[in-house]
């Protein structure tokens, strides 16, 4: 580990998001160096692909990693296994001073979106990448609240049931809520919600985002329209399949025509709704696996910018 113009990064999680990231890691990073590929199943492909790639691995998990001989010039690592787990990996991680990048819904760490608060937690121990729904709709969210007062937000994430592995599907609640909180911590909204839909459909489809956002009546539809356009082209710049399906769409909510929202009873305003397709980069999973893709994606462009300010400084 001679190399200094790369942060040595670990991943812990071999299986489908941590086997993507670490590809994307070893053909796409700048200023990271791939030094360890953690798991526990020691037949599991993702650590079969990274000693064939020349990378260290463990299958004894955390405890393996520590004992690993380069673990000390390890900088930062990426936890991609369970929201459970991530507590005594963080753990075991902080006390030896490594920067942690949580692809969990744990949320030990503030949330971080790279494309709106990211320079903010640069420096946070522990940078907490929110839900692979937070990722694709909050940035919306916040384009939105940037020129108008959203009072509510509500996001519907729809992913291929195939690309929802057993982290996924362990973690369901764990999702809605982690993604209901940045709604509205990183997102601006007053209230938010978050529903994920696992579709089985035959053959699978891409993943889907709809975006939901209630402003006042004399919000600037036009304002709204180019702000969103503009965070989609800034978080595609990271996630090259992040794209618009359609036209922001508007539609006036007042007088009779008021709406119940479970909490706030009946309310009045500008609906603005976005529709969101994420196609993957197919570097590990398939196309249609965009809900993995943009977690990798995001998680690789925070250490990135994590990486360019430790070697910047050092």
């Amino acid at each position: 580990m001679n190399d200094n113009s790369r942060i040595p990064v670990a991943i812990i999680g071999s299986g489908n998001i941590g086997t993507d990231l670490m590809i994307k890691v070893l053909r796409n990073a700048r200023h990271l160096r791939m030094a360890a590929m953690v798991g526990i199943d020691p037949q599991s492909d993702g650590l079969a692909r990274a000693a064939r790639m020349g990378v260290a691995t463990t299958a004894e998990g955390i405890d393996g990693l520590l004992g690993l001989p380069g673990f000390a010039a390890i900088g930062i690592a990426f936890d991609a296994t369970s929201a459970g787990a991530h507590a005594r990996h963080n753990a075991a991680l902080q006390a030896h001073g490594v920067q942690v990048i949580d692809l969990t819904p744990a949320a030990i760490g503030p949330y971080v979106v790279p494309v709106v608060n990211l320079d903010a937690h640069l420096d946070a121990p522990n940078l907490n990448m929110v839900t692979c729904g937070g990722q694709a709709t909050i940035p919306i969210v916040r384009a939105v609240s940037r020129v108008a007062k959203v009072g509510y937000a509500e996001i519907v994430a729809s992913i291929a049931s195939k690309s929802a592995g057993p982290g996924t599907r362990a973690n369901i609640d764990e999702f809605t809520e982690t993604t209901s909180r940045a709604i509205v911590e990183v997102g601006g909204a007053a209230h938010g919600k978050a529903i994920i839909v696992l579709n089985p459909a035959e053959p699978p489809l891409m993943m889907r985002d709809t975006v939901y956002c209630l402003v006042g009546l004399d919000a600037d539809c036009a304002a709204i329209d180019a702000s969103v356009r503009r965070m989609v082209a800034e978080v595609a710049a990271y996630v090259p399949g992040y794209r618009l399906k359609q036209h922001v769409q508007f539609e006036r909510i007042d007088g009779e025509r008021r709406i119940q929202v479970p909490g706030l009873g009946a309310v009045q305003g500008l609906k603005v709704t976005v529709l969101l397709e994420v196609e993957g980069a197919a570097h590990y999973l398939p196309a249609y696996s965009g809900n993995l893709d943009i977690m990798t994606s995001a998680a690789l462009a925070t250490a990135e910018r994590m990486a360019a300010r430790r070697l910047a400084t050092a």
